[in-house]
Formats: C-alpha cells, structure tokens, sequence
C-alpha cells in the first residue's frame, strides 16, 4: 500500500506535489495546535478547563476530517 502512495506520489505534477505537502502540513498543524490547547495548562489565554478540552477535541476532530476529504481528493 505504500509502494502505491509513493508511485503516486511521484506522478505527480510538481504543484500537486506542493499541495499535498501543503495538506499534510496542516494536518499535522491542527492536530498539535489541538494537542497544545489541551495540554498546556500556562496557555496564555485565560479559559475553563472544559472549554479548553472541548476547543482542543474541536480541532483535532477538524484536522481528521481535513484528513479524510484530502486522502479522498487524492485517491
């Protein structure tokens, strides 16, 4: 399966190649801005704890379906 990724990959023009670097990168961006929110407990900005769990769960559930509709887009 990743042998088919990497093959496709590199079909590729070298724009898609960019935007599907691009995708990635913002998956894994709203996932550790995700993370941060909920883990961090000095963040700077004063919120309850269950609206900094819900806000942190927000965006990890937004990077996923950001993940899902890019995966599709691309297969």
């Amino acid at each position: 399966m990743f042998s088919k990724l990497v093959i496709n990959f590199k079909k590729k023009s070298p724009s898609q190649r960019f935007l599907f670097v691009i995708g990635i990168l913002f998956f894994v961006l709203y996932l550790v801005l995700g993370l941060i929110v909920i883990f961090w407990q000095a963040m700077p900005i004063v919120m309850p704890n269950h609206y900094r769990i819900a806000f942190g769960l927000l965006l990890i559930v937004y990077s996923f379906f950001r993940f899902a509709r890019f995966f599709n887009a691309n297969s």
